[in-house]
């Protein structure tokens, strides 16, 4: 049976108006909602990828680890996002691990639910390929951050990537991440998060907050280099 709570958010998202009233009804009767404890698995690699993931309230970090305890970062979804929509494209396990980064509580779309959406909805079909899209452009900038640019910029254009209107719908200004999540997100520790933090504070991108961070200049998030980045670009463009 439906919370209140997953059937607000099922209704309230962005794919939900592509649908007709009897369709979108089937939905939230065959879903079905979780709770995950801090620690977590939302979704574990190597199990059956049988759904689809929304968030109603939290936060899921989307990473893989290996058996020396080394752990990477793709991203994080935030409340109101969705995940898993690549993997039930295929048969298959989960290539990946979703872990609770707080107390989290998801709604579970069946795989069965989402192949008669995929086979029967034209409509559907176009906001998953915009949803793809999204996902994908994030993922390189993601490798293009980690790559080339240093922690401070790349806790900026983390911050700033959570703002992206179809995959994160309901970011508002204030983003509620605590440091150790920042930097989890980041791919930086939690001291180099918070000295990169006020760095962006001082100038003038955001202000550090009990809870989270209040962002003030997105455009400037998104473009943020800092000053060792900036000297580099400059001198290879000499």
């Amino acid at each position: 049976m439906s919370s209140n709570a997953m059937e607000t958010m099922l209704r309230e998202s962005l794919w939900a108006q592509t649908l007709t009233a009897e369709e979108l009804d089937r939905v939230v009767r065959e879903s079905h909602e979780r709770e995950v404890p801090a620690g977590g698995f939302v979704l574990r690699r190597g199990e059956p990828a049988d759904l689809w993931i929304g968030v109603i309230e939290g936060l899921v970090k989307m990473s893989v680890s290996l058996a020396d305890g080394r752990v990477s970062t793709f991203t994080g979804v935030t409340t109101g996002g969705w995940a898993g929509e690549g993997s039930l494209l295929k048969p298959g396990p989960w290539r990946y691990d979703g872990v609770a980064m707080r107390p989290t509580r998801v709604a579970c779309v069946p795989r069965h639910t989402f192949e008669r959406l995929l086979s029967t909805n034209i409509e559907f079909n176009r906001f998953l390929l915009s949803h793809i899209n999204a996902r994908l452009s994030l993922f390189i900038g993601l490798m293009e951050f980690d790559r080339l640019l240093g922690p401070d910029a790349r806790v900026a254009r983390c911050l700033a990537s959570l703002f992206d209107p179809v995959l994160y719908p309901q970011t508002s200004s204030f983003v509620r991440l605590s440091q150790d999540e920042i930097g989890l997100l980041s791919a930086v520790s939690r001291q180099r998060a918070n000295r990169a933090l006020h760095e962006l504070e001082r100038a003038g991108l955001l202000r550090v907050e009990h809870g989270g961070v209040e962002v003030l200049d997105l455009a400037g998030l998104r473009g943020y280099l800092g000053e060792a980045e900036s000297v580099a670009t400059t001198y290879a463009r000499r």
